[in-house]
């Protein structure tokens, strides 16, 4: 590679979380690897852990990461929901911003692009007084990039409508949009980002054409003005030891002694936790299924014990499992505190499923590893990601049945088993072997998602050469 000096510079910008650094990482990599571009990884500290601190340190010749000072948050109230938590923290943050990128600027006299994702529209005042071409790279799917962008119409409306028809995509109820903000201002924070992304010159999304075809057909021709919008994905970690490799990973010893295709992997994300009386269902749920399971459990989030736990032992998370569970299970299943190598997890041959909440990383990387899921959405998108996983036949859905939305223990037995032993399981399965092949090869060489991001490079390169 030649000297990143001499090679047009870019600037990513993810907002805080896993879920928005883990595609940036790989895009950063894409870039730099592919297509001779330096790049700089700009992240906030607020809300990092060691897995931040692991992703960042193992990246490759080309790509560097500036980390900003934290800001304070102390006065928020302990209710403040996460979209505007993060909004408020990357707009405290605009000084620091201000000063990484005249510093890059300075210091990189060929900046080809400054890239953000969706919550970083408030930075865009500040490329634009340095000329930077902006862009957005959208870690979701198109189908909530749709209703992202429909945003503005439908608050403004004065009819709400109770069923969406975003044009290319699945019809969708418009409770889910009100589930994704989580409050008030949640959804005053969503519309403004939503109409910075008509702001920008270019819109890539970590998606693919073959899986959401019609979607990518009406966003790119949304109109006269309007930024070109381009599937470049799926984007995602494939190399299993690129992060938390110093961790402990018994989990992959103990799913090299089990046979193919028979484990349940069951994660709910970095963030996600359930209530207690839910994770008791789920856990006896899934000692009826009689399958194997690996479980990445999180403390649950609440205090109400429901039949289940014991919570005598409040300081060990795994005290919070029901009485004699780990014992009764210990031939068949296996729980790990907080963190898993998922994409080595995924990858393994033992595994044939995938209980997951379904965040878009979660998503592809089951897809490329040809995983089925069960899906067990929580909040933000997931809900959206579930119905078209569910409609492309590619996961079954877990629970639907109880009117307070709890998932008891007979239905999480019965998907398991569906999924792991049954017809439908093996349909999904089939199924999903040819969504994984057309993810593979979208970002092959030459095929659609390669050539998409390449054009987009190509055109950076050239301005800023000129």
């Amino acid at each position: 590679m030649a000297d990143s000096g001499s090679n047009p510079h870019v600037v990513l910008l993810p907002s805080p979380g896993i879920g928005h650094l883990i595609p940036f990482v790989e895009l950063a990599k894409r870039l730099a690897l592919h297509h001779n571009l330096s790049v700089t990884i700009i992240t906030f500290s607020n809300f990092t852990s060691h897995i931040h601190h692991a992703i960042l340190s193992a990246l490759p010749a080309g790509v560097s990461a500036v980390s900003l000072p934290p800001v304070p948050l102390d006065d928020l109230p302990a209710t403040t929901d996460g979209i505007s938590r993060i909004s408020v923290m990357i707009s405290r943050s605009i000084p620091s911003v201000r000063e990484a990128l005249r510093h890059i600027r300075d210091t990189t006299p060929r900046v080809a692009a400054f890239i953000i994702d969706l919550f970083c529209g408030d930075t865009l005042p500040i490329a634009e007084e340095l000329r930077f071409p902006q862009f957005i790279f959208f870690t979701s799917s198109l189908f909530c990039l749709s209703m992202f962008l429909h945003l503005p119409t439908l608050h403004d409306s004065p009819e709400k409508a109770n069923l969406l028809r975003l044009p290319g995509c699945l019809p969708l109820q418009a409770t889910l949009i009100s589930d994704m903000s989580m409050s008030d201002h949640g959804l005053s924070y969503m519309l403004h980002h939503s109409r910075n992304h008509d702001r920008v010159d270019g819109i890539m999304v970590n998606s693919f054409e073959a899986m959401e075809g019609g979607a990518a057909g009406f966003l790119r021709d949304r109109g006269e003005g309007k930024p070109p919008v381009v599937p470049v994905g799926p984007l995602v970690n494939c190399d299993a030891d690129s992060a938390g490799s110093d961790r402990d990973e018994s989990c992959i010893e103990w799913l090299d002694r089990q046979p193919d295709r028979s484990v349940l992997f069951v994660a709910f994300g970095s963030w996600g936790s359930l209530s207690l009386e839910q994770a008791g269902e789920l856990a006896v749920g899934l000692e009826m299924s009689g399958q194997r399971f690996l479980w990445v459990i999180r403390k649950p989030g609440d205090d109400e014990g429901g039949d289940y736990f014991s919570i005598n032992h409040a300081d060990d998370l795994l005290g919070f499992l029901p009485q004699g569970f780990l014992e009764r299970t210990k031939e068949k299943g296996m729980v790990v505190p907080f963190w898993v190598p998922q994409a080595k997890i995924l990858a393994h041959a033992a595994v044939g499923g995938f209980l997951s909440h379904c965040g878009w990383n979660s998503c592809l990387e089951s897809i490329v590893n040809g995983v089925p899921m069960i899906a067990w959405p929580l909040n933000a998108e997931q809900p959206m990601n579930a119905l078209m996983l569910t409609e492309m036949k590619v996961a079954l859905r877990a629970g639907g049945s109880s009117a307070d939305g709890k998932v008891r223990k007979e239905e999480i037995a019965g998907v398991v088993r569906k999924l792991i032993e049954g017809e439908e399981g093996k349909d999904a399965r089939r199924r999903m072997r040819e969504v994984q092949e057309t993810a593979v090869k979208a970002v092959s060489s030459g095929e659609s998602s390669d050539v998409a991001l390449a054009v987009m490079v190509n055109s950076w390169k050239s301005r800023a050469d000129n």
